[in-house]
């Protein structure tokens, strides 16, 4: 499993210097959660991708096919209402877990359209994968 805070460091650096863009990700759309930690109450920054559906957002957290849930999912569980960053911009946000059944869907249609992400769910099985959508407050 590889040390994410020096990756994650690393990516929000890139992210910051560009405007939300990150060389790694290509064209796909990077979000920085400003996450409260469940046990510590400090925040943390999270840069993750963020797969937008018209005027919806949502993240998927495949820990890139770990067999755990991601630290962030138990943050966000605890305390959903969190500031994100979308580009230059900052907001306010809820990001709030979808049911299993709208979550279920959401893996499905991601997976039909990402050979990657079909790889992690693969990898990840049989770990159900949380899904939340970013809304602005």
């Amino acid at each position: 499993m590889p040390d994410w805070e020096p990756l994650n460091a690393a990516v929000i650096e890139e992210f910051r210097q560009n405007g939300g863009r990150v060389a790694q990700f290509g064209d796909l759309p990077v979000v920085v959660l400003h996450t409260i930690r469940a046990r510590t109450k400090a925040v943390r920054e999270i840069p993750l991708i963020v797969v937008p559906d018209d005027e919806r957002m949502f993240l998927f957290a495949t820990a890139a096919g770990a067999p755990e849930d991601p630290g962030w999912v138990a943050d966000l569980r605890e305390q959903p209402r969190i500031d994100v960053e979308l580009g230059a911009e900052r907001f306010e946000a809820v990001v709030g877990e979808l049911d299993v059944p709208a979550a279920e869907m959401r893996v499905r249609i991601q997976a039909e359209r990402s050979e990657q992400f079909a790889a992690y769910l693969e990898s990840a099985a049989p770990r159900r994968i949380p899904v939340f959508e970013i809304s602005r407050r």
